[in-house]
């Protein structure tokens, strides 16, 4: 049939342009029933149509619907040329793939839409119709709202090969005809918010949200392998599967992460980099104190400002929305336990429920992954981190020897690749000397041993001159780092190297039998507190008489113990604190010891630290219980603790029932016998041969008792005596004194 000039116009109806139909009146084909049409635009524009005659329509008129009149780019009134296509030409279709949104591009809706029903509709409304790729059309499913087709491939099968017998691969088609048995697979459209659901939905091509060259050590954390493994392994091995398999196993993505732990240790930096590994959306950075907004309400506002991308894009992409991530550095600050501010405001509290809310309110966001950062977990309001919100709670802890060695590595990567470090510098060995140290603290070893590589090449007199060799001679070198490791860099979970050489500044002298029973037994209780098969916690109270040497013992078994953590607990540090803050600043001591694998606590002069008086008598009952529970609590799981206490007044200790909290308690005694005195004299140096042979014969038979303090006091006196009364003036303080019973002999 050759063609016809024609017009085209509007579908006679609404309910006809739902058909995928043109319309036409059969007299101008000779009154014959017409399926398919073909129309011609231009010299290479063809469109095949599904026609049906409809007798009220003008001759030389085409009716087409709005989506057809889009597809083939057709205004009213257009001249076309059409003619009758044969149905043979068309291959037979077995699968169409086509590409779903709302018809009005305003509407929203998280309804779900089943993709099998769809399906089913679909072969049962246009079975028998021929479809082109690109072809547009409406489609009303059930009674939900009008949806916009598109069709995005089609593949045919050869009839002749298969009643050959032959094998039959599909093959892509531009047009055929869509069959009862036809496989149909439904995308949605980019950007909407269709929410398919079912079997027909095609698998959405995805990208990996894991960046395939991601590498840590590129991006300057170390140390913290075992940590990150559990959080990918809770927060986004559920996102790494396609939404499909998800949707079957019925979870739901993880969307929070708590990262806890002391200061310098690689939270934010961890969370910081995060976003570099993911392909994801750029990471929303915010401290905690820019929420607060002095104006009622705007801190909330601040909060849903945080997740209005991710909300619109949840709304219009669904399961295939990209995640949002959004960083809280020092969480603390706006997520304090509600209740626990004062004031009348209740910003706070606002700001947690707003924030409650966001992450697992009732329109809950599938699409978010919230960082928070703290170095206070304890002053998070505990409904945040309940599972559903911040679930994934992961504790950033000082880094082991090995993780400390990969923090050097990274550190010194680029001196070793430009050649400036000598060779002398073993990060090995740095690893095993910097107990305790935090990443941060590392990165500033390796600064100040820069410095002082640096330091070598300046000349400061009258004016800062420069080696002018200086680029050749650089070299950072291993004295540098010993140096900034004595001098410049103490960790901040480090030992009170200071406290203990105060203590022990006139040593630990051994004056009998005792002092080295003491030092065997502590060593024991050291062990104990080291062994694995321990339970963690062993607690010492070294009590004694005033001036017995208490605290010198106790100093020099913390030394002993050679544990990386070791904190000074003593009353000096509390003087004019309230009840309050000095449980507060015990609790601390306390909190801080757990974070080391290995710890000690010298607690000095407990007596003082419970204000305790003699006269009254009168102590602190709030310290007093804090101390008791603090003494008796275990450490988290693989950590040790060691704690020494010294007091001078053990029967209070009883009457208070603190002696029962103790592992072990250890007596030190009074210098009690003539040749426990005379040995700290042949120590000291003061007297000479004459002097000593002369004390030994005076003292020799009478009662010695007096505390190795208050004799080193008292050879420090007789030290500054002029020789010849040395002796006389020693003898007659120490009788003075109480630690020697020698009647009037004294002078004779």
């Amino acid at each position: 049939m050759s063609s016809l000039r024609m017009r085209a116009g509007r579908c006679p109806s609404d309910e006809l342009a739902i058909t995928n139909c043109a319309f036409v009146n059969a007299d101008d084909f000779g009154g014959g029933d017409v399926k398919h049409i073909e129309v011609s635009t231009g010299p290479s524009q063809h469109f095949i149509f599904n026609a049906r005659n409809y007798p009220g329509l003008e001759r030389g008129t085409v009716g087409f619907s709005a989506p057809q009149r889009k597809w083939a780019t057709l205004s009213i009134g257009q001249n076309i040329d059409v003619k009758s296509f044969p149905i043979s030409s068309a291959e037979c279709l077995c699968s169409l793939t086509i590409e779903a949104d709302f018809m009005s591009k305003k509407t929203t809706s998280t309804e779900g839409y089943d993709s099998d029903l769809m399906a089913r509709d679909f072969v049962s409304q246009f079975s028998g119709q021929i479809f082109t790729i690109g072809q547009q059309l409406a489609f009303s499913f059930r009674d939900k709202k009008m949806l916009s087709l598109v069709i995005k491939s089609l593949e045919a099968v050869d009839l002749a090969a298969l009643k050959a017998g032959a094998d039959a691969v599909p093959r892509r088609v531009k047009f055929g005809r869509c069959l009862p048995d036809s496989c149909i697979q439904f995308d949605k459209a980019e950007n909407s918010s269709l929410n398919l659901t079912g079997k027909a939905k095609s698998i959405q091509p995805r990208q990996s949200i894991i960046n395939p060259d991601w590498d840590f050590g590129k991006m300057g954390i170390g140390g913290l392998d075992k940590e990150f493994n559990a959080i990918f392994r809770r927060a986004f091995a559920s996102r790494v599967f396609p939404p499909e398999v998800v949707e079957q196993l019925g979870c739901k993505h993880v969307k929070g992460i708590l990262l806890y732990g002391p200061p310098g240790t690689g939270k934010t930096l961890m969370a910081r980099q995060i976003g570099t590994m993911l392909n994801a959306r750029e990471p929303k950075i915010v401290n905690g104190p820019q929420i607060l907004d002095k104006y009622v309400g705007e801190s909330e506002a601040n909060v849903r400002r945080l997740f209005a991308d991710a909300e619109e894009e949840e709304k219009r992409s669904g399961p295939n929305s990209g995640l949002h991530i959004i960083i809280f550095d020092e969480i603390d600050a706006i997520c304090k336990a509600r209740g626990s501010v004062g004031g009348n405001t209740g910003v706070h509290d606002t700001v947690v429920n707003q924030l409650l809310a966001k992450i697992d309110g009732v329109e809950q966001l599938n699409n978010i992954l919230v960082i928070g950062m703290t170095n206070r977990k304890d002053m998070i309001d505990e409904a945040l981190m309940r599972p559903g919100r911040l679930e994934v709670q992961m504790e950033i802890g000082l880094p082991s020897e090995d993780g400390r060695f990969q923090i050097l590595n990274i550190h010194t990567k680029r001196m070793r690749e430009f050649k400036k470090i000598n060779e002398d510098v073993d990060n090995r060995e740095l690893a095993t000397l910097t107990k305790n140290f935090s990443g941060a603290e590392i990165e500033g070893l390796v600064r100040a041993a820069q410095s002082t590589a640096m330091n070598r090449l300046i000349k400061a007199a009258s004016k800062v001159e420069l080696d002018p060799q200086a680029m050749e001679k650089l070299y950072v070198n291993r004295a540098d780092f010993l140096h900034a490791l004595e001098h410049d860099i103490k960790p901040a979970f480090g030992t009170a190297a200071e406290a203990l050489e105060h203590f022990l500044s006139r040593g630990i002298i051994n004056w009998g039998t005792p002092v080295s029973s003491l030092l065997e037994d502590g060593k024991l209780y050291i062990q104990q507190a080291r062994a694995t098969e321990s339970s963690g916690l062993v607690s010492v109270l070294i009590e004694g008489p005033p001036n017995s040497g208490k605290t010198a013992l106790a100093a020099q078994l913390a030394k002993l113990s050679d544990f990386p953590f070791v904190k000074v607990c003593s009353p000096e540090d509390m003087v004019g604190f309230t009840e309050n803050a000095k449980c507060l600043q015990i609790r601390k001591v306390f909190d801080d010891a757990y974070r080391s694998t290995l710890s000690c606590i010298l607690v000095d002069n407990i007596e003082r630290l419970l204000d305790y008086g003699s006269i009254g008598p009168r102590y602190s009952n709030l310290t007093l219980q804090a101390l008791l529970v603090l003494l008796k609590k275990q450490p988290p799981k693989g950590r040790k603790l060691l704690i020494l206490c010294t007091s001078s007044r053990r029967q209070v200790l009883e009457d208070m029932e603190m002696v029962s909290a103790f592992t072990a308690v250890l007596h030190v005694p009074n210098l009690s016998h003539p040749d426990h005195l005379m040995a700290v004299l042949e120590e000291s140096d003061v007297f000479s041969k004459k002097d000593l042979s002369n004390l030994q014969r005076k003292i020799q038979g009478h009662r010695v008792f007096i505390g190795i303090k208050k004799l080193l006091a008292l050879i420090d006196m007789a030290r500054q005596t002029e020789e010849q009364y040395r002796v006389v003036k020693f003898l007659s303080k120490l009788e003075d004194e109480g630690g020697l019973d020698m009647g009037s002999s004294i002078m004779k």
